[in-house]
């Protein structure tokens, strides 16, 4: 009889906590121009807001990993629960700009962070030993569905009852999960008495070494494969959370789309970028994941470079399925070569800097789509300099040594197994 694995548990409650914590990332693409209408504030003003929080959810993925190598995914998620929920009851309450800086952008941005990729990604690596590609994608996708479900229900929310009725949705959303997560969440396969996934009675010599290699900041700080998958997932945040994320719902209204169109669009992007992002994880265990970057940042650039010339439902679709099919597609590869490089004891700290790099150029993006807007009057600019980036991440990742494919084992290791 096969015995049920507590690791789907573990999934279960991760997938949940993801879906109602990053969710919280795409609300200011629906809350942007409620914002303006009552408060008066600018574009550019509320952008550089969206851009501090971003920085600060970056900025949260190498604490993240930090704590969770020193107290554990599941107080590490809590903690960022909490977090959001509080800047998201300041948010109700707010009058002034300095607050939305204070309460979106630092309590709200630490909060994503923590309860984030980065956590996911470690969660994955202590639970599965085969299929790890799979699940980062997995949980990769837990993000888009919760922009699918949210988003739609955002938007109607806001246009019949104000900006404030989307925000206690998602302070609701997020108070919910803490409960279950306190209680049901477990940090390492041998707390409830069993061994991670697709792992053996014994371990071999090679599987050890794979668990214990750990490479230190400062020499991955030396290493060019570090900072070509720092730079290409610059390129990443820059063009998906920040540009995206931020600015494609009010994009697409001021091309003459209701905000109810347009939300229903971005969700059709999360909708596709679930089924791209799984199966991005079940080619990372397959394929080169050098080459499935390159086709997806080639493809996201072709996208974006297309986007200024949709005015119809049409093409506003096939934007969304082209360009949610890879949104996240790029995170399973990441993270597969950074703990194929650098060895998997190194996956929370590093991978957290990684990611702390595509949060910058999120919050870049974030802000000069929101400045170039006020400045220009659209977002046609950032739109083509996205795509120029896209391609130059195609050159990056080509230039990456380690292919990230698992090699068979070698005959000593084989032979002492």
């Amino acid at each position: 009889m096969i015995r049920f694995h507590y690791a789907w548990v573990v999934v279960g409650i991760t997938l949940v906590t993801l879906m109602a914590a990053q969710a919280v990332r795409a609300a200011p693409g629906v809350i942007i121009v409620p914002l303006e209408r009552e408060f008066g504030w600018d574009r550019a003003a509320i952008s550089l807001s969206v851009g501090v929080s971003l920085l600060a959810f970056g900025l949260g993925g190498p604490l993240g990993g930090y704590f969770v190598d020193r107290f554990g995914p599941r107080r590490v998620l809590v903690a960022g629960l909490l977090l959001i929920s509080a800047g998201l009851a300041a948010l109700l309450y707010m009058t002034e700009l300095w607050q939305l800086y204070l309460a979106w952008g630092l309590v709200i941005g630490i909060g994503t962070g923590a309860a984030g990729q980065v956590v996911s990604a470690a969660i994955a690596q202590r639970w599965f030993r085969t299929h790890r590609g799979l699940i980062v994608g997995l949980f990769g996708g837990s993000t888009s569905a919760g922009q699918l479900v949210f988003i739609p229900w955002m938007a109607a929310t806001t246009e019949a009852n104000g900006w404030r009725s989307a925000i206690v949705l998602l302070l609701g959303a997020a108070l919910l999960v803490v409960v279950p997560l306190a209680v049901l969440m477990r940090d390492r396969p041998n707390d409830v008495g069993r061994r991670a996934v697709g792992e053996g009675e014994t371990l071999t010599a090679a599987q050890k070494a794979d668990d214990a290699r750990r490479t230190p900041l400062r020499e991955a700080l030396r290493r060019r494969e570090f900072w070509l998958l720092a730079s290409s997932f610059f390129v990443c945040g820059y063009t998906s959370n920040g540009l995206i994320g931020t600015h494609l719902i009010p994009h697409a209204v001021e091309h003459g789309f209701t905000a109810v169109a347009a939300a229903g669009a971005f969700s059709l992007l999360g909708a596709l970028n679930i089924v791209g992002t799984l199966a991005s994880g079940w080619l990372t265990d397959r394929y080169d994941n050098r080459k499935l970057l390159a086709g997806y940042y080639g493809f996201r650039a072709l996208s974006l470079l297309a986007l200024p010339f949709v005015y119809d439902m049409q093409g506003l679709l096939l934007f969304a399925v082209v360009y949610g099919l890879d949104w996240i597609a790029t995170v399973p590869p990441t993270v597969n070569l950074t703990a194929s490089i650098f060895g998997r004891a190194s996956v929370g700290t590093l991978y957290g800097w990684i990611w702390f790099s595509h949060m910058v150029g999120a919050a870049i993006a974030a802000y000069a789509g929101g400045f170039f807007r006020v400045l220009l009057g659209d977002y046609h600019l950032m739109f083509v300099s996205a795509a120029v980036m896209g391609f130059v991440a195609v050159a990056l990742v080509s230039r990456i040594s380690h292919s990230g494919r698992a090699m068979p084992p070698t005959a000593f290791e084989a032979a002492h197994a």
